[in-house]
């Protein structure tokens, strides 16, 4: 990939000569940077200082929070040999006043070996999209497992892609040879989906005239799927806890006990601990099954990924319709990012399909080839709390904040259950952070 292909992030003014060399994206703030940040990842990011009312550790603790491993420059014309150093310890890529373009081409570079390599080698890592932290945190737990045979569970909201990451794991196995073997355990009843799983021999009930293979067989030596494992009859957990546990079972009407050397990886879209308090679903399988868990997060949480998403869909349906490939007009990201996904990723799969649909012979897509429903599915700082507007009368500034400020952090502890560590990175803020605003809300009610 050429300089000239490098996407830059640059906050402030950039000098003219940059604007054939680097695709440019300009803000003026830093607020505006970040929220740019959240719908796309450049490959670097240029801030002019100063910066109003922002340090440089604040600006790089901003960047950071959102994408760890992207080259930040500061431009800053007082620079002294002391500040650059401790800079560099926070890990800013480059702190001074010099040639742009030869420290821009190396901080591109750097991130597309960084960030281009590993996805080229791990064929696997095609089936996760997305380069938010959550996401990479998701590919980094795929890689470290993948070769064991230790069970897996993946929990997370329907839609949010928990297959793709179960054959990603498949994938990157040693068992990748065979075919994944995938079972939906709500789409059959009781008595057929344990003859589904385990197979059955002729006769063993009415209807059974042949032998027939089940899944965990079908699996030997690969790996089974096992969708909404939570949603499993508690009667076929057990069956499923002794093949966990022995790594054998028994053909429904049989005798003869089969042995199988099949990798598990389930599924969830539920709370399984509120299923194990309602005595719905086994503790002993549960732990069984969480050997290894992964949680996949919802598509509101890693906004940043929607641009990478639709064009991975494009590329997709375009192929699939074998039409020439359409874009994604600046104006429709924004307002796709806006919104907060209730049906995920695969709402958001069929949705890109539907425009595509609308747009006709149409190159670009617009927000109006999105016709999304519900407007109070979007996300809206002035939703939040209703005083957010300035009345002609005026506001008190701190009371309005501090309450917007309690909104949020609400919101994000309903979102993980009250856990404090997921809120803070919810927030990009740190969990000491968290803490001490907390703290000083509780005080001031």
């Amino acid at each position: 990939m050429g300089s000239e292909m490098r996407r830059v992030l640059w906050i402030g003014v950039p000098p003219e000569r940059l604007a054939g060399q680097y695709a440019l994206d300009v803000v003026e703030s830093v607020p505006a940077g970040i929220a740019r940040l959240r719908i796309g990842a450049p490959n670097a990011v240029v801030a002019e200082l100063p910066l109003d009312g922002w340090t440089a550790e604040e600006v790089l603790e901003e960047i950071q929070r959102i994408d760890t491993r992207l080259p930040v420059i500061l431009l800053d014309p007082e620079c002294t040999i002391e500040r650059a150093l401790r800079l560099a310890k926070l890990g800013v890529y480059y702190y001074g006043y010099g040639s742009i373009e030869k420290t821009l081409d190396g901080a591109t570079a750097y991130h597309e070996s960084i960030c281009g390599a590993p996805r080229s080698n791990e064929p696997w890592r095609k089936l996760l999209i997305g380069e938010s932290i959550a996401m990479r945190q998701v590919g980094d737990v795929v890689r470290l497992i993948a070769e064991r045979r230790s069970t897996v569970l993946i929990t997370g909201e329907t839609g949010t892609g928990k297959e793709m990451v179960a054959r990603a794991i498949h994938m990157a196995s040693n068992r990748a040879n065979l075919a994944m073997v995938a079972v939906n355990c709500t789409a059959l009843p009781e008595n057929l989906l344990e003859a589904e799983l385990f197979g059955h021999v002729r006769g063993a009930f009415t209807g059974a005239i042949s032998n027939r293979v089940g899944r965990f067989e079908q699996a030997h030596r690969s790996t089974i799927f096992l969708d909404e494992i939570g949603d499993m009859p508690v009667e076929i957990q057990a069956k499923l806890l002794r093949v966990l546990q022995e790594r054998e079972f028994q053909r429904i009407g049989s005798s003869e006990t089969v042995q199988v050397d099949a990798r598990v990886i389930a599924a969830s879209n539920v709370d399984m601990h509120e299923k194990i308090r309602e005595g719905r679903f086994r503790e002993d399988l549960f732990y069984r099954l969480n050997v290894v868990p992964i949680a996949i997060p919802a598509l509101r949480e890693r906004v940043s990924d929607i641009p990478l998403l639709v064009n991975h869909f494009l590329e997709k349906i375009c192929k699939q319709e074998a039409i020439p490939l359409k874009s994604v007009s600046r104006e429709t990201l924004d307002r796709l990012a806006t919104y907060s996904w209730p049906g995920n990723v695969r709402q958001l799969e069929n949705a890109v399909e539907m425009a595509v649909a609308m747009s006709g012979e149409r190159h670009m897509l617009y927000p109006g080839d999105f016709p999304l429903p519900a407007p109070s599915q979007y996300k809206s700082v002035t939703s939040l709390h209703p005083e957010v507007a300035v009345p002609e009368c005026g506001l008190d500034f701190e009371r309005t904040v501090g309450r917007l400020e309690r909104a949020l952090i609400e919101q994000a502890l309903r979102h993980t259950g009250g856990n404090k560590k997921q809120a803070a990175d919810m927030l990009r803020l740190k969990r000491t952070t968290l803490t001490a605003k907390l703290k000083s809300l509780a005080a001031a009610m």
